[in-house]
């Protein structure tokens, strides 16, 4: 039996890799937040409006593709190999319908923006890049076939080590396509969302060809060509995706909402508003590792049928998120009048920013819980419910109440993000009960 230094531990050694793959992730986003502020406000503005609308509609696709992880560990947990095989290879069938499914809303959704009421220029800008970023989708969707089947086996570095490349090609094509260096055109914002789709088409053709090269993976059939469907895989993978998708949409559709109403308020307000999530994210994107890490855990746990190390396993992430989003909410308040100057050198957008980082700061270990909650819970197989939990706490209290502060109350973008922090303490709570409820109760193998 191990204690809970020895499953902080593993869950840590498990994650690592993981958060650094996460960071990388949205490392992108922010070198793209950096560069592109030095076009100015309204460039800014638009990037976070069409990032949130494309993450809105992509987040379903991913939440499915992330089912494939714990499901994985289940079987590797009860030595069922052959079940990991036929997982993997129906993921890919899911994952590449799902991902053509969402390039299409994302295009009709790029031609909608206009009828969000947004300044002009933003509108311009962020339908034309949100274009840009639709090619990545289908790429994206079965890299993460890939990346979720190792996973699930445990094995976290060769993601990470993609997804820092990435990064370095994004930088690259960023420098290059932005501002038209090397005698390439002035492309602006488009740039950047060429160098983005870029680098995750790097990213599918790297992770195919390191597993299908690799003895590592000798025993499964890692191909890209599926011979035949089965249908019982696939349904299990929907069953617990599907909701997983939803937990997601709701809570990052609720973020995206928030964009909108801060867009009501300005260019420049939205432009702080992207500065503060961008940072807010950076520490979300790691401490979604730690997620991840305690999700395997307690996959592999239920599939030994041990109930005592399932829960130790499940509450040392908890403990690990909530340790990480403390410090990080540390950062933001010592340095909330540096950091925003990283990206844009307005004096209002930086005193906006500023503000709404104390707030961040606040909400951090709320954010780092509920996050750690969603990962392990869907380790248990259990997602309908946490579904709801997510329904609840972000489109019943928290945003109703962040246009009440906003708006109403005149608060506006610090009263929005009130909302939020008041959103993401109630999904915290509420999940971190139903994993100590469900994981005593009852292990679903």
């Amino acid at each position: 039996m191990l204690t809970y230094k020895k499953h902080l531990t593993s869950t840590l050694t498990l994650a690592i890799p993981v958060i650094i793959g996460q960071l990388g992730l949205i490392m992108m986003g922010v070198v793209d937040s950096l560069m592109v502020g030095e076009l100015g406000a309204d460039y800014l503005a638009a990037a976070a409006l069409a990032n949130h609308i494309v993450i809105l509609i992509l987040i379903i696709g991913l939440g499915v593709s992330m089912a494939v992880t714990p499901l994985v560990a289940i079987s590797i947990g009860a030595e069922k190999h052959d079940e990991a095989q036929i997982l993997f290879k129906q993921s890919i069938v899911v994952n590449c319908c799902f991902g053509i499914t969402m390039t299409i809303l994302i295009v009709v959704a790029s031609e909608l923006i206009h009828y969000l009421n947004q300044p002009p220029l933003v509108v311009k800008y962020a339908s034309s890049y949100t274009k840009i970023l639709g090619i990545s989708i289908i790429p994206w969707m079965i890299y993460q076939s890939y990346k979720q089947f190792i996973e699930g086996l445990s094995i976290t570095h060769p993601p990470m080590v993609v997804t820092l490349v990435a990064n370095v090609v994004n930088a690259i094509v960023n420098w290059i396509l932005i501002f038209g260096n090397l005698g390439f055109p002035r492309l602006e914002l488009d740039g950047a969302g060429i160098a983005t789709s870029s680098s995750r088409i790097f990213m599918m053709i790297v992770i195919i060809l390191y597993v299908t090269k690799s003895n590592r993976y000798k025993e499964y059939d890692v191909s890209l060509i599926v011979r035949k469907f089965n249908i019982n895989a696939i349904k299990k993978i929907l069953r617990l995706g599907l909701p997983s998708g939803f937990q997601y949409f709701f809570e990052v559709g609720a973020f995206s909402f928030a964009v909108v109403m801060v867009g009501w308020l300005g260019a420049k307000s939205l432009a702080a508003h992207q500065i503060a999530i961008n940072l807010a994210s950076i520490s979300f994107m790691a401490v979604t590792g730690i997620s991840a890490a305690g999700g395997i855990r307690v996959g592999n746990g239920v599939g030994r049928g041990d109930i005592k190390e399932t829960r130790k396993a499940g509450f040392s992430a908890i403990i690990l998120g909530a340790s990480i989003m403390f410090c990080a909410g540390l950062i933001f308040i010592f340095f909330r009048n540096s950091l925003p100057k990283l990206y844009i050198s307005d004096d209002e957008v930086i005193t906006i920013a500023s503000s709404l980082l104390v707030i961040a700061a606040v909400f951090q270990i709320f954010d780092g819980t509920q996050a750690v909650g969603i990962g392990i819970l869907r380790g248990l197989t259990d997602v309908k419910f946490p579904t709801m939990i997510t329904f609840i706490a972000y489109w019943v209290i928290s945003l109703p109440i962040g246009y009440l502060l906003g708006f109403t109350f005149e608060m506006g973008t610090q009263g929005v993000w009130i909302g939020l922090l008041i959103g993401l303490a109630s999904s915290a709570i509420m999940l971190s009960l139903r994993f100590n409820f469900k994981s005593k109760h009852r292990i679903l193998a």
